[in-house]
């Protein structure tokens, strides 16, 4: 008598899903990160009000209006409807910065790894130049330039946030080039983008998702500083914003300045515990414990 069982060989997305569900911080921290962007979606809708209305007497302490649980700010202003409110501009100014760093870097580092030689040297030497320049400075300078607006500082972020993407990126295709598989696609004619961006770039995919994941926080805490500085959009909403206008009182008055900052921290640990739930899963050797 013959028993017949059949292996079904689990695809890399559903085996790093596993992983992920095992990872309690990573799983907490998903949950947290989901509660933060559904209260920053639908917080400011069920709760209401506009975030620079004056709605009461300024400074007035958490808990001690009912309308206003959070208190007021230094100029009579709600701060739960500006931490619903603000919330969004934030994520969106993470969001965009993180997508625009991994589009410099990984265009950048996929060349540089691939082609090598002088183009290779060319591209790193470049992105040396980015490397030493201090990143807040230079934020605020292009920030300065075009006007504080959410979409300026948000590629200011990007621009100067990339040379860690794209250092990764061509290690990665440094790495993954002299693979089999690699050299069977191109001695089957395979054209050299095809191979960067079809065969190459999906492999070094895990490492560059954790990276995107992370540049979240950092872009999220660069908001933060240029809006702490002065140099956020006056005109929208958000935690950064609340800290900076709010940060000559905070001897007189605590809350207006703890509670953004607050949200922030919370936020950037959500992502920070995300993103190492992701190089955990996408971690070779831990999949096979």
């Amino acid at each position: 008598m013959t028993e017949n069982t059949e292996f079904t060989a689990e695809s890399p997305g559903l085996e790093a899903w596993r992983m992920f569900r095992r990872n309690i911080p990573a799983v907490f921290g998903l949950v947290l990160l989901i509660a933060i962007i559904l209260a920053t979606l639908y917080g400011a809708l069920l709760y209401g009000g506009d975030p620079f209305d004056i709605v009461w007497a300024p400074h007035e302490p958490p808990g001690a209006t009912p309308e206003f649980p959070l208190g007021t700010d230094y100029l009579g202003r709600d701060l739960m409807a500006g931490i619903l409110t603000g919330g969004g501009p934030t994520l969106t100014v993470g969001a965009v910065a993180a997508a625009i760093t991994m589009v410099i870097g990984i265009s950048l580092g996929a060349l540089a790894g691939f082609y090598g030689g002088w183009i290779d040297n060319l591209l790193m030497r470049f992105t040396e130049f980015f490397q030493v320049l201090p990143a807040l400075l230079f934020a605020m300078v292009l920030v300065t330039l075009f006007s504080p607006s959410m979409w300026t500082i948000a590629i200011a972020i990007g621009v100067v946030s990339w040379p860690q993407t794209a250092r990764l990126t061509r290690a990665e295709f440094l790495k993954i080039k002299e693979l089999e598989y690699v050299k069977a696609a191109r001695a089957i004619g395979a054209r050299n983008k095809r191979i960067i961006w079809k065969v190459i770039l999906p492999n070094a995919a895990p490492p560059l998702i954790v990276s995107a994941t992370l540049t979240i926080g950092v872009a999220i805490l660069f908001e933060a500083g240029l809006s702490f500085l002065g140099l956020g959009d006056p005109n929208v909403m958000s935690w950064g914003l609340m800290i900076g206008a709010n940060r000559e009182y905070i001897l007189d008055a605590w809350w207006p300045v703890t509670f953004p900052g607050l949200a922030i921290f919370l936020t950037v640990f959500a992502v920070s515990l995300v993103g190492d739930g992701l190089n955990d899963a996408f971690n070779p050797k831990l999949r096979q414990r």
